[in-house]
């Protein structure tokens, strides 16, 4: 038996329409909508948003997420003003041992580790 997939259940805050938005803006789309989740995809990286909000327990979740670019990826979010729109935050690129990163925090307080390997 071999493991097919891994797609996290991310919590989308208190603004669950603000935060498909946001996803959406990131480059992500939408598989499918049940209402309260949506699964998102982009270049075969897979996860579902659900409608949830515990700012204890968003603050205290992370991702990683493979790139090819951080420097490209971190560009990508400043020039579509992520920041201004959503309110999240991003961070500057650092050198990590498991290859360099740049971070974002999400509408929900959740902690997107951008890696390029």
């Amino acid at each position: 038996m071999k493991f097919l997939s891994l797609q996290p259940f991310v919590p989308s805050g208190k603004d669950f329409e603000g935060s498909k938005q946001f996803f959406r803006q990131l480059g992500f789309t939408a598989r499918w909508d049940a209402g309260d989740y949506v699964s998102f995809e982009k270049d075969g990286c897979r996860f579902i948003l659900q409608k949830f909000n515990s700012p204890e327990f968003a603050e205290n979740f992370m991702i990683t997420v493979g790139v090819d670019s951080v420097e490209e990826f971190r560009k990508d979010v400043i020039d579509k003003d992520l920041t201004g729109k959503f309110g999240i935050r991003i961070g500057e690129i650092s050198d990590q041992p498991y290859g360099k990163e740049v971070n974002i925090i999400d509408p929900a307080g959740v902690c997107w580790h951008f890696v390029q390997q």
